[in-house]
């Protein structure tokens, strides 16, 4: 007989150093010859981002050694930072950003021993110095094509952006002027190079201030000289109210990209201005083995017309994109054949093999829930980076041939017994102006315990960063952390999240700090009048703009008991000054509304402003080297609160920038969130060191 008790009192082996180890997941997938590549988190050696090689026999390996660390600063969040190809001899030639000084060096691992990386790029003492992303290497030049990402002062606003060729023999390594500009540097923010099959074009993606990627951004065609210069620059797709996260081309050369101007990001072919026209066809399917995943068809592709119109390939009411939150990311990769790869869905997502010229759609069969925005393809091969609610990010490969799916790597290994998983609730709720609230609830469940009498359970609401973002349906030791201990959470993809269209997306558009507020406590009274959660006990936590939420939510609401505030924004005005990078700096005048018209809201909505109305208990967590939310405005808050009467606590870590990365920061911030929460819930619990409450 199971024994009973109360709600957060339960023993859990999921402790706060497993669920650290774990944190993370593998990005920027790619082929070097026919081995597949990827980068994956090391939360116990610093926090690293290792490149990890997997052999033909299977045995996976660290590229390079620590503290070699491979991602990019471009926009502060990054990007694909590698790139690689099998050089003529068979062995792999790599590219590749180290994180310490945003050089760009080569590196060829299966040279002599003593051989290691060699800088490519010099380090520039203006600013934050010469970053890059998105780097290809050039089939027939030796250089590197990339993003160049230059400061020109010592603002984070004192930067360009342009596509920039860089020479594989070094000379540039000390040299700045050995680097050859690409681009005209007339869009601020821009996308990597993507080579037409025949080397005669080059297309990527700009967009400007104030807009965001997923307000609006253009596609950018080029001719490409023989000598390896760009010729004018002309956009053939996209525009300032239509979001295109991706571009590629077709293995015939077609140009194919992602858009949302039917209101949903869908999958197009448009004309290059070189007259080229394709005819309809039938296509063939790709489902060849048996037990493969569904297959579906929408509407046909006609290809480009030579009119320049694009042509949708799968118009249906789903995204087949995402938010660009970094430079490099992937939804749909071509093949070889002339099929794409897709990665598509509302809410969850799925890998599909798509026929453009048909419109017919399979899906990979397998448990996966969610698909990170990284694909590549080589010969009949895809690789991908998927996970599932009973499942951690792995690498999987599908065999289009076949049509059936393995994990190649990164392999989820269950590091307690799966029993101890949540088992989550697909929800939708209905908020203000009967609008819908899509959320994953996740009851307290473990196989030790049942809860003892009529109690109801405390609930934790997270609200996700972005905001423009999206809480995936996915297996997470944090959450699990919570759940199995009694403590049920509710992951709230509010107004403004994306996965559900540009509608839903835009329902945030001058109201942060309003929908996002109201939806999450939404949720949080609907869970207490059904008899699911305990009104007396529910919390709010989350980062970034989560923790903005969460803030936010403690001076407007009195739904919480209390609250965890993860390197939250505090003060908008102070964040649409100077107090954050280039990328997001002009980011509220879509949230929050132009400030130089509505000033007085940036002021109303802070919480900085409104400490008086803050009388919930609450957790601060800053990373102190954090330039995109600094610990300033935490500093200016915790001043204000000061002698206030309300319990609370702060701690900051060395080192830590926005997003925790070391494992033994992860492990002093859970277990003080737990904490927090067995002091205000009336729990006592003797497995986490207690967290100092000041008022």
């Amino acid at each position: 007989m199971v024994p009973t008790g109360a709600y957060g009192t339960w023993p859990s082996p999921i402790d706060a150093a497993l669920a650290a180890r774990h944190d993370g997941r593998p990005e920027y997938v790619g082929f070097v010859g026919d081995e597949v590549w990827w980068t994956a988190p090391r939360p116990t050696e610093g926090g690293r981002r290792a490149l990890v090689r997997r052999r033909a026999d299977g045995t996976e390996e660290s590229v390079l050694p620590a503290p070699w660390n491979v991602r990019s600063r471009v926009i502060e969040y990054g990007g694909l930072p590698w790139a690689g190809r099998a050089r003529a001899d068979g062995g792999p030639l790599l590219v590749f950003v180290d994180f310490a000084d945003q050089r760009l060096y080569a590196y060829e691992p299966d040279a002599p021993t003593g051989a290691g990386p060699r800088p490519l790029t010099p380090v520039s003492p203006v600013g934050g110095g010469l970053r890059w992303v998105d780097p290809l290497i050039h089939p027939e030049r030796d250089e590197v094509w990339c993003v160049l990402e230059e400061f020109t002062g010592p603002a984070p606003t004192d930067v360009r952006r342009v596509l920039a060729a860089v020479p594989l023999d070094g000379s540039a390594a000390q040299d700045r002027a050995a680097i050859r500009e690409l681009s005209d540097g007339r869009h601020r923010f821009v996308t990597g190079p993507r080579l037409s099959p025949d080397g005669g074009q080059a297309a990527w993606i700009g967009w400007d201030h104030p807009r965001m990627p997923w307000d609006g951004t253009e596609v950018l065609l080029a001719d490409v000289a023989p000598d390896g210069t760009f010729g004018p620059a002309r956009t053939v797709a996209g525009g300032p109210e239509e979001s295109v996260p991706q571009v590629g081309w077709s293995a015939d050369g077609q140009l194919l990209h992602v858009s949302d101007r039917s209101g949903w990001w869908n999958l197009y072919r448009t004309g290059t201005g070189t007259g080229t026209s394709t005819g309809t066809g039938t296509g063939t399917s790709t489902s060849t083995g048996t037990g493969t995943g569904t297959s579906t068809s929408t509407g046909t592709g006609t290809g480009a017309d030579g009119s320049g119109e694009p042509v949708a390939l799968c118009p249906r009411p789903e995204e087949f994109g995402g938010p660009l939150w970094k430079i490099g990311l992937t939804w749909f990769q071509p093949l070889e054949n002339g099929l794409v790869a897709v990665i598509h869905g509302k809410g969850a997502t799925a890998l599909g093999i798509l026929d453009p010229e048909s419109g017919e759609l399979v899906d990979t069969a397998g448990p996966w829930t969610e698909w990170a925005a990284t694909l590549a393809a080589h010969g009949p091969r895809v690789v991908g980076v998927a996970a599932s609610p009973r499942s951690a990010y792995e690498v999987v490969e599908l065999d289009t041939r076949t049509g059936r799916a393995r994990v190649l790597g990164s392999a989820h290994d269950d590091p307690v017994d799966p029993s101890y998983y949540p088992e989550p609730q697909i929800r939708t709720f209905t908020g203000p102006d009967n609008r819908e609230i899509h959320a994953h609830v996740y009851p307290p469940h473990s196989p030790d315990r049942t809860p003892s009498g009529q109690e109801l359970p405390p609930y934790v609401v997270w609200a996700h960063g972005g905001p423009t973002g999206h809480a995936p349906l996915v297996l997470d030791l944090e959450i699990a952390y919570f759940t199995s201990r009694g403590i049920g959470v509710a992951e709230v993809n509010y107004g403004g999240s994306t996965g559900y269209g540009r509608e839903y997306r835009e329902r945030l558009r001058e109201q942060w700090g309003v929908v996002d507020v109201e939806d999450c406590a939404a949720v949080a009274e609907a869970l207490a009048a059904e008899g699911t959660a305990d009104p007396a006990r529910l919390a709010v936590r989350g980062g970034s703009a989560g923790g903005w939420t969460t803030a936010a939510s403690l001076v407007t609401s009195d739904v919480y008991a209390c609250g965890t505030i993860i390197y939250p924004i505090l003060d908008l005005l102070g964040w649409a000054t100077d107090e954050t990078h280039d990328f997001e700096s002009q980011y509220l005048e879509s949230l929050v509304g132009p400030l130089a018209e509505v000033p007085a809201r940036y002021q109303e909505r802070s919480p900085l402003g409104h400490v008086e109305r803050i009388s919930a208990p609450f957790l601060l967590l800053q990373g102190l080297d954090d330039v995109i939310c600094p610990p300033a405005q935490a500093e200016r808050f915790l001043a204000r609160m000061a002698g206030r009467g309300v319990p609370h606590a702060y701690l900051a870590f060395e080192g830590e920038g926005h997003g925790f990365r070391r494992a033994e920061t992860m492990v002093r911030a859970l277990e003080a969130e737990l904490s927090l929460y067995a002091q205000t819930f009336g729990v006592v619990r003797s497995d986490v060191p207690p967290l100092e409450l000041r008022k």
